[in-house]
């Protein structure tokens, strides 16, 4: 790739749309977090971080997922760590993200961090980084499927309760392990989530067959799936999400890292597009991956042998594809779209 378009994805501005609270945490929070919570397993030495996060299958990387997800302990933790994760989306030139909170892993009895103060510190957060950053943040509460039934319970009430539900809250997923975790058993949760008015945006298909996918747009009535890779083993499903126009959140250095996907030559993401299906471009969890939003956007442009035109027309996919309102889409189009003419007129 040439440098030239390495620096127009650079300043190109962007939405995000699967991408996790936790998992963005940078080196340097959780290195800060570690040492305020020196009883966790977490390695506060860069050099030993960076080993810890060297995954060597899904489980693994769930695993190293969950002793992160242990650092944060306070509503102080929360706060710092969603303010900290917008400054670094905003130095990508990210202009709005749907940002995956697992709450129960913070309101669980184990922790103990309070509700209420669970909801001000992310929207505390929130408000702070539109405000200062120009980076507008909005949230997607999702089920841990490892924790079961409870969580679902869980996270269902605290996303449906008008008494604490945030303001920024405007989609309902599930996360972790498919395997042993099947997608029907959470229908209730979801149906519960989408009569109080939330989208529908489970993680389906990653480490499992298209069933799963399947599964989630029949039972949960999914309006985008998260990441979705399995979906190219079926000529039918790839056609029925192109139809229906239902987007694939992609995360292809996340799918190398968790093995999802053997290697980047071998990834899906050309098929997706070969058969119409819209498709967004993500981090999933960055910091974790050695990775971020540019670079994907970098891995994307290769793989669909892309040029400016083309990478632009993939950052309005997730616009679009996005659950901000119209005014909102609207303005970071032609944001795109401006930029774009101006770079490729200097050209």
């Amino acid at each position: 790739m040439s440098q030239s378009l390495q620096t127009f994805i650079a300043g190109l501005p962007k939405a995000e749309l699967h991408v996790h609270h936790v998992g963005s945490a940078s080196p340097r929070i959780v290195s800060a977090l570690a040492a305020r919570h020196p009883d966790s397993k977490v390695p506060t030495d860069p050099e030993a971080l960076a080993d810890f996060f060297n995954f060597r299958d899904f489980a693994h990387f769930i695993n190293v997922y969950l002793s992160v997800v242990n650092l944060i302990r306070t509503p102080e933790d929360v706060r710092l760590l969603t303010y900290e994760v917008a400054r670094d989306m905003a130095r990508q030139n990210v202009r709005y993200a749907e940002l995956t909170i697992t709450p129960y892993s913070s309101v669980k009895p184990s922790v103990g961090i309070d509700e209420r103060a669970f909801m001000d510190a992310i929207e505390d957060a929130r408000k702070a980084a539109e405000s200062e950053f120009g980076t507008v943040l909005r949230w997607c509460f999702d089920i841990p499927g490892e924790a079961g039934l409870e969580s679902a319970d869980v996270t269902t009430r605290l996303a449906t309760d008008d008494t604490l539900r945030p303001e920024g809250l405007v989609s309902f997923g599930l996360g972790g392990p498919e395997i042993g975790v099947s997608r029907p058993q959470f229908k209730p949760h979801f149906d519960r989530a989408i009569a109080a008015g939330l989208h529908s945006v489970p993680h389906a298909g990653e480490t499992t067959g298209p069933e799963t996918v399947w599964d989630a747009l029949r039972e949960l009535r999914a309006e985008r799936i998260g990441h979705g890779t399995s979906s190219a083993q079926d000529p039918k499903l790839l056609a029925h999400l192109a139809e229906h126009g239902i987007p694939l959140e992609v995360c292809p250095t996340s799918n190398i890292a968790t093995r999802a996907v053997k290697t980047l030559e071998e990834h899906p993401l050309k098929q997706f597009v070969d058969a119409g299906v819209t498709v967004t471009i993500n981090s999933d969890d960055p910091p974790m991956f050695s990775t971020d939003l540019n670079t994907e956007y970098a891995v994307a442009a290769r793989l669909l042998d892309l040029d400016e035109r083309g990478v632009a027309e993939l950052a309005k996919n997730a616009v679009h594809a996005s659950f901000l309102d119209e005014p909102g889409q609207a303005r970071i189009a032609t944001e795109i779209d401006t930029y774009t003419d101006a770079w490729l007129a200097d050209a």
